[in-house]
């Protein structure tokens, strides 16, 4: 008899397809590609300080419901025609959640909202509506929490996040240094931006990392590193960072470090104090800071959706109000048409004023 010793905990194994059979069943056009490539150059712009408008991070908490998703990418590209001399907005489409504890993992582990995970079916579906957005001609951003996934799709990402329980996992940052688009690092939830101006380096050298290819096999990667990442400020468990003199703290932290003195900043998670109904405060003060000749600030994040708040998911899809989170508040439609046409007066009076 042999002892066994591995697969304990293993209930069960299900097949993945390879994330090349996935790219081969839900191509991205050459139209599609030129897109994403020319919205990854404007980021990489804005982030030189190379244009003038201010990059918007904007969209949903989390993506639960395609269709909302679409209609939601369909009001942003209008949007975009009014505010476009002054913004560049690109759509938040996330699809994996970190949790604290237990909850909703995300479209790509639990597309049918059921407990099912069908994750083969969530990874089809994120990139549908990926896919989506550059046919509609909308930057898309997401975070990148899976080491394996990002296979998948994020070929198809204009900009991308590590979030601020992630930010010093040493796996993670090695991972930056492969994606190919602009990628901002949260502050901690500590509060520390010296753990995301350490992740910025190392995600700028050179690494050598097991991985899976295209193909589906173990591969070594070796990466030149990522030049475009940055600085995000979320705010923190003890209070926010978004005011001026934080801002200022966070340039000078950089610029110490050998970097450029430019950043992000979240108006959701420590910086509206979870309270979804005071983001639009926060893009009011970064409006103000804009107006006064900021240039410090090359862009924000919004958490925002077609309904106003959140709601729980009892019985799966069903139920639930259409074009409203099922993970963090947000605020709606008509207030984020507000704050986006705020910070896009405050970017004109700073041009006006020759800042």
């Amino acid at each position: 008899m042999t002892t066994r010793i591995s697969d304990l905990h293993i209930a069960r194994e299900d097949a993945l397809p390879t994330p090349l059979a996935l790219q081969h069943e839900l191509p991205c056009s050459e139209a599609q590609s030129q897109h994403i490539a020319g919205s990854r150059e404007t980021v990489r712009r804005i982030l030189r300080g190379e244009d003038p408008r201010l990059l918007v991070i904007v969209g949903p908490c989390s993506i639960h419901e395609p269709e909302s998703a679409i209609e939601y990418a369909g009001r942003l590209r209008e949007l975009t025609e009014r505010v476009g001399d002054a913004l560049f907005p690109v759509m938040r489409v996330y699809f994996e959640k970190p949790r604290t504890r237990m909850g909703w993992k995300g479209l790509i582990y639990d597309p049918g909202l059921d407990g099912e995970g069908d994750i083969g079916e969530g990874l089809r579906a994120a990139r549908r509506i990926l896919l989506e957005c550059a046919r509609l001609g909308v930057p898309a951003a997401s975070e990148i929490l899976d080491l394996v996934t990002p296979q998948y799709y994020a070929e198809l990402l204009s900009w991308g996040a590590i979030g601020a329980r992630t930010v010093e996992s040493p796996l993670h940052r090695q991972m930056a240094s492969a994606l190919s688009a602009p990628l901002g690092f949260k502050n901690a939830t500590n509060g520390s931006v010296q753990v995301a101006i350490d992740a910025i380096h190392v995600a700028a050298q050179a690494h050598r990392f097991p991985s899976i290819s295209l193909e589906g096999r173990a591969i070594v990667v070796t990466t030149t590193g990522n030049a475009d990442a940055h600085l995000v400020l979320r705010g923190a468990n003890s209070g926010p960072n978004y005011d001026a003199a934080s801002v200022r703290a966070a340039a000078e932290a950089l610029a110490e470090a050998g970097l450029p003195a430019r950043l992000l900043v979240d108006c959701s998670h420590g910086n509206s104090a979870k309270d979804y109904r005071r983001q639009p405060e926060v893009a009011a003060d970064i409006a103000r800071q804009l107006a006064s000749g900021s240039r410090v600030i090359a862009g924000i994040l919004l958490e925002s959706h077609l309904a106003e708040g959140r709601q729980d998911i009892s019985n799966g899809r069903a139920g639930l109000r259409y074009g409203q989170s099922v993970t963090d508040g947000c605020i709606g439609w008509d207030s984020t048409v507000r704050v986006l046409d705020d910070l896009a007066g405050a970017v004109r009076t700073r041009r006006a004023a020759g800042n």
